[in-house]
């Protein structure tokens, strides 16, 4: 092998500079996966990915996804007393009364036969509860001042079962759950949608199917004396004991309001502090530099710090949400603002000036409608992006839907409540993106498009 060959520094200067290029490509190949591998297996410790999967629990995430489409009837016997209460979700004020239970409820003196989605069926009576269930045999439980046994078939898988001295669990899959106590047996039922979202149990429409309520509402008779049954049957809905959909629509109008005001004032606010940070508009360097600093503040503190200093300043409340909300987007308008102000024709200005136009004509006439486009697209995005954040916001300082989709969470119970905000706020969300387009289309194109 010759010298030239194993020696580099022997090689033209060319041919080094071509090696030296060739032996860094290969030092980057080899150390940016190395890299890159480093920094995961760092996140990897630094996330706790192992902790994490270990606390990982996928049944009570499906629990949670159908608590937020399904709903529970619990059927109690009092073991004591004798006494049988068919309720949705177990609540007093969502009990039925005995002249109208459901279809699948059936009494006889203090017995209680309950009939189960998969054709199963449980029957209760003081002390007593018997499971039949489909294809699998009879359970018998009773519960006695001593304990509970119950006598069970073959072939039961062992996670469907929780028994002890005091208390006998079974839950079958598609049919209903079984929970026995030495003070009460109880059967829970689920089914699809959310009980009682059009009707609560006050109301007389809840007891009707719904061709009887197309008919009342066609030529049938007033169901309230002195009220149509239409004005009837939307006051209802509207003053639901279960739902509130009243109080849901106004903490939802809140939010709104949040947003409109924050976004709306920050735009007021900005416009003509951006001329101040306007390079062509001011020409005194530090009062700009000041300017700039100060928008550079409010867009840098996070809307949610501003919630929170706010709310320790002037308490909860929907108001305190839109400050927080004009705060940030004072900066964040500015910013956009000035930066517009910068890049304008000044040509046009220059021509205004020269017909004898003020300061005032020149910026009416020459510089808002190079602006405005800028301005209209800016306002109606932000506007649509705070919507979302209003909900966060309000979370926090007790304001618009925010709040009440943190109380129902809180419950762990509610989370059909939790759908249901959810739904509302991704309808309103939906409905400004599409007037933000609309109204962009109108003001910057003069023509409808959509």
């Amino acid at each position: 092998m010759s010298t030239v060959a194993t020696d580099p520094t022997l090689l033209p200067r060319t041919e080094r500079a071509i090696l030296s290029r060739f032996s860094h490509r290969r030092l980057m190949g080899f150390a940016l996966p190395l890299m890159v591998l480093a920094y995961l297996v760092y996140a990897a410790f630094a996330l706790d990915v192992a902790g994490l999967a270990g606390r990982f629990r996928p049944e009570n995430a499906v629990v949670l996804l159908n608590d937020s489409w399904s709903y529970r009837t619990h059927v109690t016997t009092d073991n004591r007393s004798g006494e049988t209460t068919v309720a949705i979700k177990g609540e007093r004020r969502a009990s039925y009364d005995a002249d109208h239970l459901p279809d699948w409820v059936s009494r006889s003196g203090e017995t209680t036969r309950v009939a189960l989605p998969d054709g199963s069926a449980v029957t209760l009576s003081p002390g007593q509860a018997r499971f039949d269930i489909a294809g699998r045999g009879t359970v018998n439980v009773t519960a006695g001042p001593h304990g509970v046994t119950a006598t069970l078939p073959e072939g039961l898988p062992a996670d469907w079962l929780s028994a002890s001295n005091t208390r006998f669990d079974i839950t079958v899959p598609g049919a209903g759950r079984l929970s026995v106590t030495k003070s009460r047996s109880e059967v829970q039922r689920r089914a699809f949608g959310w009980a009682m979202w059009f009707f609560d149990l006050q109301s007389p429409f809840h007891y009707m199917s719904w061709p009887e309520i197309g008919r009342a509402l066609v030529s049938g008779p007033e169901i309230r004396p002195g009220q149509s049954n239409l004005s009837a049957m939307l006051g209802d809905w509207w003053h639901n004991g279960m739902w509130h959909h009243d109080m849901v629509f106004q903490a939802l109008f809140e939010t709104l309001l949040m947003a409109f005001l924050g976004t709306f004032g920050a735009a007021i606010i900005g416009l003509p502090l951006a001329f101040l940070a306007a390079r062509n508009f001011d020409p005194l360097g530090p009062a700009r530099f000041a300017v700039r600093r100060l928008f550079d503040f409010l867009r840098g503190v996070d809307g949610l710090i501003w919630t929170i200093i706010l709310s320790r300043a002037f308490g909860p409340g929907p108001l305190t949400g839109s400050l927080a909300i004009l705060l940030t987007d004072t900066g964040t308008f500015g910013k956009l603002f000035s930066e517009s102000l910068e890049n304008i024709d000044e040509r046009q200005i220059e021509g205004l000036r020269s017909t004898g136009a003020n300061a005032l004509q020149r910026g009416r006439f020459g510089v808002l409608p190079q602006i405005a486009p800028v301005i209209v697209s800016q306002l109606l995005y932000m506007l649509e992006s705070n919507t979302r954040g209003a909900t966060v916001i309000g979370a926090l300082v007790g304001g618009g839907i925010g709040l009440l989709l943190t109380q129902a969470m809180i419950t762990q119970t509610n989370w059909e409540d939790v759908s249901y905000y959810i739904v509302l706020v991704l309808m309103l969300v939906m409905t400004m993106d599409s007037l933000s387009g609309w109204l962009r289309q109108k003001l910057l194109k003069g023509k409808d498009n959509a």
